[in-house]
């Protein structure tokens, strides 16, 4: 339940609005921080939580850790603001502005991205933005060979086109590919003529007051700078935990900022439910990165996987979050009125951890 204020407080300071689905709090140029107990949660539990990211995520611990509820934070990291990369999170981005492409009319879903990029005509002619979105597409790059313990998708010419795909057709089988997103990024900015950087800026960015943030790019491509779409090879989205908790927050209010519609409502519904079924087959289990049935348009969401458990049994089932190499995650908990985003550099945590630490957050409500 949403904790409801009568007040307005302008300037910098968090601003009530009355929209349709109830009165909200938006951070002004700053986030509000009040204590825990006066968004009814318990404090001494979220230290709790915040000792299991030390402890059992990654040396970075809380360092960069923020809690939003009810529209002001109640937790924070001393190196909150610092600005990092965030790696696959970046696809979430890159997803945002293919939502608020097809909302302005420049495609569909079902867009060919072979009409867009003619050289992909021979080998992959029936893959459309709705596959790469969901890591469905069989597009694999020249040069995608494993690097290491890199087995997805790990070609640093991710716009060449492999003539053989991972598998075909399209949308027969799940596997998480790094040059398939980069491909994405680069079809989304052929879409719009522009940067995704400067789409997501003018759009989504300056609407609610990010300001701590940047996008690793490839260069000129054709006369426009290509950012990167999938979050590797250091062109991913760099940002504070604080302005990523901006992003969530959109999110958690279904794309509304104050009185303004900033992402498409539907869209918002449509990449954090479930897209890839859990019954479809895995192309490449090899790299332990599984979404079925926990996956939607490159958001995370607390669906019941293929092995029948859910993803995260601890939070709310309308939970979903952005997800990126190093233990950067951002989530985003409708239930619990709650955005947690928690950025580091170190390492890979298991699941069992995450739901350890949500399971610790959720001890901590008291409303």
């Amino acid at each position: 339940m949403r904790l409801f204020l009568m007040t307005l407080i302008f300037g910098t300071g968090a601003v009530m609005c009355n929209l349709s689905f109830g009165q909200v709090v938006f951070p002004g140029e700053r986030w509000e921080e009040v204590s825990p107990a006066s968004v009814g949660l318990d404090k001494g539990r979220l230290d709790e939580a915040a000792m299991i990211l030390s402890t059992k995520v990654g040396r970075d611990g809380a360092k960069r850790l923020v809690i939003v509820r009810h529209g002001r934070i109640v937790w924070k990291g001393s190196e909150a603001d610092e600005r990092q990369g965030v790696w696959s999170m970046t696809k979430s981005f890159t997803s945002t502005v293919a939502g608020l492409l097809i909302a302005k009319g420049r495609c569909t879903l079902d867009t060919k991205v072979a009409d867009v990029l003619p050289e992909l005509k021979t080998a992959y002619p029936e893959v459309r933005l709705r596959h790469l979105l969901t890591m469905t597409s069989g597009y694999r790059a020249m040069g995608d060979e494993p690097r290491g313990d890199y087995l997805h998708g790990p070609s640093v010419t991710p716009f060449v086109p492999n003539p053989e795909p991972l598998f075909t057709p399209p949308g027969t089988q799940y596997a998480y590919w790094d040059s398939a997103m980069n491909l994405l990024g680069l079809v989304l900015t052929k879409l719009a003529g522009a940067p995704l950087k400067e789409v997501f800026r003018r759009l989504v960015a300056e609407q609610i007051s990010m300001s701590n943030w940047d996008w690793g790019d490839f260069g000129e491509i054709d006369g426009i700078v290509v950012n990167g779409g999938a979050g590797n090879m250091n062109r991913h989205v760099k940002i504070s935990a604080c302005d990523m908790a901006r992003f969530g927050w959109l999110m958690l209010n279904r794309g509304r900022w104050r009185d303004k519609q900033i992402v498409p409502e539907w869209w918002i519904q449509e990449a954090t439910r479930v897209q890839v079924p859990a019954t479809l087959p895995w192309a490449q289990p090899q790299s332990q990165i599984d979404g079925r049935g926990v996956y939607g348009f490159n958001w995370w969401v607390n669906g019941v996987g293929a092995n029948g458990e859910r993803a995260l049994p601890a939070a709310p089932v309308g939970t979903f979050w952005a997800s990126g190499h190093n233990n950067n995650r951002c989530f985003v908990i409708p239930e619990w009125d709650m955005v947690i985003v928690r950025l580091g550099l170190d390492g890979r945590a298991p699941a069992e951890s995450w739901n350890e630490f949500l399971a610790k957050i959720g001890e901590a409500i008291r409303e």
